[in-house]
């Protein structure tokens, strides 16, 4: 073999590849940390991608924000389902408690805000002089019936009269009667010559008195009979003065009763304004009452009363109760705009013209059974929703 030969050959029993394998690695160097790229100064900053059920939440509450805004704001599609106001008040039957009579006061049993009962007495006014008018006025109706029985029995007196004048007239009929047979009987015997002329003479003047007396009686009765209607006439006046003493007689018992100022109903009173010893007349404002019975009075623009109907539910917010809420009906609507019924109406007479919503009162029922209702009291402010839609 030649020496190339043997050159290019392992020598030995070790492969040279061997021995390198067999020998150490070097250490290598640890790698150097590479650099972050550069960022784009084009590009910002950008929120993490959400997923989908959280778009969807987010878009039903915008939603729902804006259908509350709608809601609240009545605009469509909440339009035309209910009309509301703010311009509304509780309303009840407030009554000023005046007397009818002039005088002092001697008591006030009553206090303020005290609840009555209907009858009870709130004030005393003194009775003394009413007390003395009472018997005044039953003196003057004995007295003008005493009259109408003295009339009742004139009456009596000329009707017997009258009687005995008609028997004046039967008598001198009679005597009538007589005479004119004595006359026949004279002109038969004066024709033969029995009884003289001066006989007939006598017997014919006796005729004629009779025949006056007969006339006299007539007239006498006449003038029993004009008595009797007379009376009867004048008694019509009498029974008047009667019935104006028995009238005089009421209404000064009246006035005494008036003296006890009573409560007209159930209620509850205002301050008492009238002390004992105080001098009032008729008409003075004492104090108030106010009844257990209450309603509401809204005040709507013209355009909201459009489909606004007796029936419809009501509901209503009190200030004075914390804003509760109380339920009712449309019992009625004003028969005209609130300026109708204004003392002083306006006129435009300069020509200027600016169109201004008229007001249309609606009185409202509200709903028994609601315990806060006794805590209602006449002038609160309320705020009333109608359901137009029903």
């Amino acid at each position: 073999m030649s020496e190339d030969q043997q050159a290019g050959e392992p020598r030995g029993d070790t492969p040279p590849a061997t021995e390198a394998a067999r020998a150490p690695a070097p250490a290598e160097a640890p790698a150097a940390p590479e650099a972050p790229p550069a960022a784009d100064p084009e590009d910002g900053w950008k929120p993490p991608a959400k997923s989908r059920l959280a778009v969807v939440a987010i878009a039903l509450i915008a939603l729902a924000g804006v259908l509350a805004i709608l809601y609240a704001w009545q605009l469509p599609p909440f339009a035309g389902w209910s009309e509301d106001t703010d311009n509304a008040y509780v309303r009840g039957r407030v009554t000023i408690i005046s007397p009818q009579v002039s005088g002092y006061v001697t008591s006030v049993p009553v206090r303020d805000f005290a609840t009555v009962k209907q009858g009870q007495i709130l004030a005393t006014i003194d009775r003394r002089i009413y007390a003395a008018r009472v018997e005044q006025a039953k003196a003057n109706l004995a007295a003008q019936m005493a009259a109408l029985a003295n009339s009742q029995q004139a009456q009596r007196a000329r009707e017997a009269a009258l009687g005995g004048q008609n028997a004046a007239i039967d008598s001198a009929r009679a005597q009538l009667v007589k005479a004119q047979a004595d006359m026949r009987r004279a002109d038969a015997l004066v024709a033969d010559g029995s009884i003289s002329s001066r006989e007939r003479d006598q017997t014919r003047a006796a005729l004629l008195a009779a025949e006056a007396a007969v006339r006299q009686a007539q007239a006498a009765q006449n003038v029993g009979t004009q008595d009797v209607r007379s009376v009867i006439v004048g008694r019509g006046g009498l029974e008047a003065a009667v019935e104006a003493a028995r009238a005089q007689l009421h209404l000064a018992q009246i006035d005494l009763d008036n003296t006890l100022i009573r409560a007209p109903s159930d209620g509850q009173l205002s301050e008492v304004g009238v002390r004992n010893g105080a001098y009032v007349t008729a008409g003075t404002q004492l104090m108030f009452l106010v009844p257990r019975d209450f309603w509401v009075i809204a005040a709507f623009k013209e355009a909201q009363t459009h489909n606004m109907r007796v029936g419809q539910p009501v509901t209503f917010r009190v200030d004075a109760l914390g804003g509760a809420r109380l339920a009712g009906h449309v019992e009625s609507l004003s028969p005209a705009a609130g300026s109708e019924f204004a003392v002083l109406k306006s006129d435009n007479a300069t020509g200027n013209f600016v169109k201004v919503a008229q007001r249309i009162s609606v009185r409202i029922r509200i709903d028994p059974g609601q315990s806060l209702m006794q805590r209602l009291r006449p002038g609160m402010s309320v705020e009333v929703r109608v359901a137009t839609d029903q």
